[in-house]
């Protein structure tokens, strides 16, 4: 992130969640508020992302946050009612939410959310009552401070989705928010997506993983931090989490893209996972 401006990768998943509402019937993710959010000047993307060959981006930014919502559904079940977005950039969860009793906490850098409450406005989506937002910088403040100065109960368990942030971050970064996660009630978890050192990837994965980080960087906004799989694990379990559950490629399409009319699915070419741990 450059500091005082709004994230431009925030913008591209938006758009690319916009893309999967009109391209992709019926939608893994049904999101009414995405393509409103984006609203008008961003045709030619919106094009782009809808083209054969970015089938499997867009189709992975909708089945990760339908991942995490179906997580937040499971959680909401067994009796929680605070839920926490970190790195919420355009996100529409708050602004669709169908539980009556959740609390919805945004949590994103200040010039992002400064950006979002413009295009809410400009769009006519009303922020609900049930919504904070809350600024921060993960490099630069502790996540359990942030909440707490928002209003957020720490007696409570919550469910937390991370989702577009962790390759940004550095590990201190990484280890101190989950550190802030874990001390809370048992019941709390969270879900976040992650990249695998690209010197482990076969060739065809390393050079979509090149290209990809060097859009992110031209953007200003760089890769540094990735895990193996059971590297991890190991740092979960070291934090003092006591449950870990990680959904690759195969798992995201054996859920959401079985049996599909038009064949849409998740290509076996990943170049990450999306972990869940439960405190």
């Amino acid at each position: 992130m450059q500091a005082g401006h709004p994230s431009k990768t925030a913008l591209r998943v938006a758009i690319r969640r916009a893309a999967h509402q009109l391209a992709d019937p019926p939608p893994v993710l049904d999101d009414p508020i995405a393509l409103r959010l984006i609203g008008p000047g961003h045709a030619r993307d919106l094009d782009r992302a809808m083209e054969v060959v970015a089938r499997d981006f867009r189709a992975f930014m909708a089945a990760r946050s339908r991942l995490v919502e179906d997580h937040l559904a499971e959680a909401v079940a067994h009796g929680v009612s605070q839920y926490v977005i970190l790195g919420a950039g355009l996100d529409t969860f708050a602004y669709r939410n169908p539980f009556p009793s959740m609390r919805v906490f945004e949590v994103d850098f200040p010039a992002t959310q400064e950006w979002k409450r413009g295009l809410l406005s400009r769009a006519g989506i009303e922020v609900p009552t049930s919504l904070t937002f809350v600024p921060l910088d993960f490099e630069h403040k502790a996540l359990a401070i942030g909440l707490a100065e928002a209003g957020f109960d720490d007696r409570r368990p919550a469910y937390f989705g991370w989702l577009g942030v962790v390759p940004y971050l550095t590990m201190e970064a990484f280890i101190a928010t989950l550190g802030d996660i874990v001390r809370l009630p048992r019941g709390t978890a969270i879900t976040f997506d992650y990249a695998f050192p690209p010197e482990t990837l076969a060739p065809r994965r390393r050079a979509i993983f090149d290209r990809l980080a060097q859009r992110v960087s031209a953007a200003g906004e760089p890769f540094r931090l990735f895990f193996t799989p059971d590297q991890l694990e190991r740092e979960l379990h070291a934090l003092g989490f006591r449950r870990i559950e990680q959904t690759d490629t195969d798992k995201l399409n054996d859920l959401y893209f079985a049996n599909r009319a038009d064949g849409l699915k998740l290509s076996p070419v990943g170049i990450g996972n999306i972990a869940t741990a439960w405190v």
